[in-house]
């Protein structure tokens, strides 16, 4: 069971849950004026053009901010766990909410490097972080 809900795909998002089967974060682009922009669109809104879609990012990014979250919303959730905002590195404006992995409360820290991991919920792959130095670690974990 995640901690968060599953999300619906649609047309413009499909990409973005989806691109973990591959291993790569997919955020939309313009492919006008090359802004990236996140939650994906049919429209670009930087230049307005509708010729965007999915790209592949490097899926590195910096903790701007987090919480650690003590409070068990459902019976079998496990507590304490981090959630906060991540900044592609190469995909900036873009920002992220996620949940972080392998790394433990007290060691979170705005300005830390981290990278995606991929959670599989049958066809949908949500998008969680890491610390850099944990990269000697599964990417993708079957939760289905």
């Amino acid at each position: 069971m995640p901690l968060q809900p599953i999300p619906s795909v649609n047309e413009d998002t499909a990409a973005f849950w989806e691109g973990g089967a591959t291993g790569q974060l997919m955020i939309h682009r313009c492919r006008t004026c090359r802004a990236w922009f996140h939650p994906p669109a049919p429209v670009c809104a930087e230049c307005l053009s509708l010729d965007v879609g999915p790209e592949a990012a490097s899926g590195k990014a910096t903790v701007v901010a987090y919480s650690v979250n003590y409070q068990p919303w459902a019976p079998d959730m496990v507590v304490p766990y981090v959630i906060g905002y991540v900044l592609l590195d190469d995909a900036a404006p873009v920002q992220l909410t996620t949940r972080f992995v392998d790394v433990a409360p007290e060691d979170m820290a705005v300005g830390m490097p981290v990278e995606v991991v991929f959670e599989q919920h049958e066809d949908i792959y949500l998008q969680l972080f890491r610390p850099v130095a944990a990269s000697g670690t599964t990417t993708t974990k079957d939760q289905a």
